[in-house]
């Protein structure tokens, strides 16, 4: 697999660095995940369970290996820099200063480890005036303005079902140490990330951001191109009090299904610009699809070339035959359920190992790898090194 022989050493909780590190054990690398005493992992307690393990630590921490560790030890430190000098990679993702408070900062694993490839993710980065804020993903949401443009029905700022914040600089943060990985290879040298989810989100609205930098002003959300502005890029209710979507605003899908509908008459109302120009269709559309079911639906749209689309939930999208077909949910065998694995090689493919690690379950073979003695590591446990 293409991270075979990487080393990640990963001290990041909940969501951004536990995905991060998951693509990469998923294609190859070791990840030693090191726990803090006090519960370990926080999603390991986080929502439904199947068999004592919750979902959502099993879909961040299959095949790692779990290390509990108290920091605040002079032997938890020293060993958690001793797994550092063997890693290429560490994530962590504490509030800035606390890494520092530690004892596992760059610069205390780099003056171990000179190449090691150190990324920090957090709210709002290492610089600047928000520093000491504390954050999850729905308040960088908030600031960066995208929480203002994601509006329910009613017009007002509602939660995204996605954390973006989170997954943006998940995905982000992989792509920095993928490439500081690539760069080490030419000159030896490691380097330090710092991540901010906040910057991860601005850096996603390049699609957005016209009336911003153009006109100076924030846009109006339900005029704009991808947020609603146009009758053929929009979400309608059905019948059944279900929804449907028009997912694409070329206009020959707007000719396609106008004149399935035999109203050839509002095609032109789909003419860019978006904005109040399309209102007519937009009414036109809300109370056609209103008038029959979502199933009618999906049979109607059946043979006519649109990005049309049902709006499954989760459980339906799980059981969804492209989903299946791309093996995105995959079963163990037990018959439990997975996300599968969404970067795709030709060659060298991917890997699920569907074991989560058990809270300090390698403990004791990683310290050995160490060369700390058997002795050693009876002594540490006393010591509550490796926590209650």
């Amino acid at each position: 697999m293409k991270l075979e022989g990487i080393k990640v050493l990963d001290l990041s909780l909940f969501l951004p660095g536990p995905l991060l590190t998951q693509m990469m054990v998923d294609h190859g690398a070791e990840v030693i995940k090191l726990e803090p005493v006090n519960g370990g992992e926080p999603n390991r307690q986080i929502g439904p369970k199947i068999d004592g393990q919750t979902v959502y630590f099993a879909n961040t921490h299959r095949g790692k290996k779990s290390v509990q560790l108290n920091l605040k030890t002079v032997e938890g430190k020293e060993m958690a820099l001793k797994l550092a000098e063997q890693a290429d990679v560490v994530i962590e993702a504490f509030r800035p200063g606390v890494v520092d408070r530690l004892g596992v900062s760059y610069a205390d694993i780099k003056a171990r480890n000179p190449a090691i490839v150190y990324a920090s993710l957090s709210a709002f980065g290492q610089t600047g005036p928000y520093v000491k804020k504390p954050a999850h993903d729905l308040a960088t949401e908030a600031y960066a303005g995208i929480l203002s443009a994601n509006l329910g029905f009613d017009g007002k700022p509602a939660i995204p079902a996605i954390p973006n914040a989170d997954m943006l600089t998940s995905m982000m943060g992989l792509s920095a140490v993928l490439m500081a990985l690539l760069r080490r290879k030419d000159t030896g040298e490691g380097d330090y990330i710092d991540l901010a989810m906040m910057d991860s989100l601005i850096a996603c609205v390049p699609n957005n951001m016209g009336s911003v930098f153009a006109e100076k002003k924030a846009p109006v959300v339900k005029e704009e191109r991808t947020w609603g502005g146009y009758a053929m890029y929009n979400i309608y209710e059905t019948k059944d009090n279900k929804y449907i979507v028009l997912g694409a605003s070329e206009m020959h899908f707007a000719v396609n299904v106008l004149t399935k509908m035999e109203r050839t008459d509002l095609i032109g109302f789909c003419e860019p610009p978006p904005g109040p120009n399309q209102n007519p269709v937009k009414a036109f559309f809300t109370e056609t699809f209103r008038s029959q079911s979502q199933a009618y639906w999906i049979e109607w749209f059946e043979d006519v070339d649109a990005a049309f689309a049902p709006v499954n939930d989760l459980r339906q999208a799980a059981d969804d035959p492209q989903i299946r077909a791309r093996e995105m949910i995959v079963e163990d065998e037990q018959g439990r359920e997975h996300i599968g694995i969404p970067i795709k090689f030709r060659n060298e493919p991917g890997k699920i190992d569907f074991i989560a690690p058990e809270l300090g379950a390698h403990n004791e073979e990683v310290a050995l790898t160490l060369g700390y003695s058997k002795d050693q590591i009876q002594a540490m446990k006393a010591g509550g090194v490796f926590g209650a």
